[in-house]
Formats: C-alpha cells, structure tokens, sequence
C-alpha cells in the first residue's frame, strides 16, 4: 500500500465499515477487481477529517458506516466491463430499476476515472448509537436513480432530516457532497486531486 494511506479502522477507533465491493452485496453482484479484502482504505488527510466527522455524529447521536473508500483505478475498469455486458436482471431492481447500465455513465453515477481512485473520496452513512440500526435514508448505497438525488422527491421526512444530518456533518468536516448521491462525499483539500492510484486493497 501507498505509504500515505491507511486502513481507516486502524486510526479512527470504533468507525463501522462494510466495504460493499469486497463482497456480493454490490451493483455487479460479485467482488470487484482490487478489493481482496473488506476493509475501507483511504489517505491519512482523508482519516483525519473522518475522525472529526465521527465525532459530530456522535454529538447528535449517530455513529459512521463506511461502504466504499478508496477504489483502485482496476475496479474502476471492472464496471466498464461490466456495463458492456447483456443485462441478466440480477442487481438491476434493487440498483437501477430504472436505466439501463451503459446509463450508469451517462449520468453519472459511475465514473471512468473516479474520486475514489484519488483516496480521498468515501461513501458512508449514519447509525443510531443507541439501537445500531442505519438510520433510514430513502434509498441504499448504490440506488442509481433520481431518488438518491439530494433534496430528492419520494423521500420522508425523516429520511429527508436524516441525509441532511449526514450532510452538514459532513460539509461542517471539510467535505463536498456530490448532488446525485446522498452517499457519496469528497474531502475538498485532498492531497491528491490529479492522481488516480490503483495498488490494491489486501
């Protein structure tokens, strides 16, 4: 691994993570290409700003689940591939009911070179510190439809207070939310906004 990035869990004691590409829980239905193990990587700027964002979650009674960190340039590729090939309906219902894969692209839900790749773009969401339940947010990780928009149609007003909750949070830490994912979120002094890196996650 890069000397400058870490395991998050390593420097930020308690943070909840389950890295979705590590596993069959994701759009393409099988662990991607440069995940070998379910851990969250990212830039030690990158764990700092995550230690405070944790810290004022807890402020208003939630915790931090983190689904995806830094993704190596391969899995990237792996997508592209993937989007390319005939539709078997597996994954589509639960994330992109909706479009068709190729359009995943087209607007922008996946990237042909992401944030991720430059370590210091993360998705995550909240829980409740007194039941560890994830807080309801009107759509999972990885939705590719217009309802994981912010200030999205369609959600509750819980679901609405809680992306908000998640959003100040993070904004108030130094981060940019991104308006076609309530999820998705980038440090905005990241050490390396021009690099894409793809050593893998093992």
């Amino acid at each position: 691994m890069m000397d400058d990035f870490v395991f998050v869990d390593e420097l930020i004691p308690g943070i909840r993570w389950d890295a979705k590409y590590a596993t069959w829980d994701n759009f393409t239905g099988k662990p991607v290409d440069g995940y070998l193990t379910n851990r969250i990587v990212g830039t030690r700027t990158l764990c700092a700003a995550l230690e405070r964002a944790q810290q004022k979650a807890e402020s208003l009674g939630f915790g931090l689940v983190l689904w995806d960190g830094y993704r190596p340039q391969r899995a990237v590729d792996c997508f592209l591939r993937w989007s390319r090939q005939p539709e078997d309906g597996r994954t589509k219902a639960r994330h992109y009911p909706n479009i068709d894969r190729a359009e995943m692209f087209e607007k922008g839900y996946v990237a042909t070179k992401s944030g991720h790749s430059r370590g210091s773009t993360v998705d995550l969401t909240l829980y409740d510190l007194a039941t560890g339940e994830l807080a309801p947010m009107g759509g999972g990780h990885d939705l590719m439809d217009c309802l994981s928009h912010h200030g999205a149609a369609g959600i509750t007003r819980a679901e609405a207070i809680n992306r908000e909750h998640l959003r100040s949070i993070m904004e108030a830490c130094g981060f940019a939310a991104y308006d076609c994912e309530w999820w998705h979120y980038t440090l905005r002094a990241e050490p390396y906004p021009d690099t894409y890196f793809d050593f893998p996650i093992k």
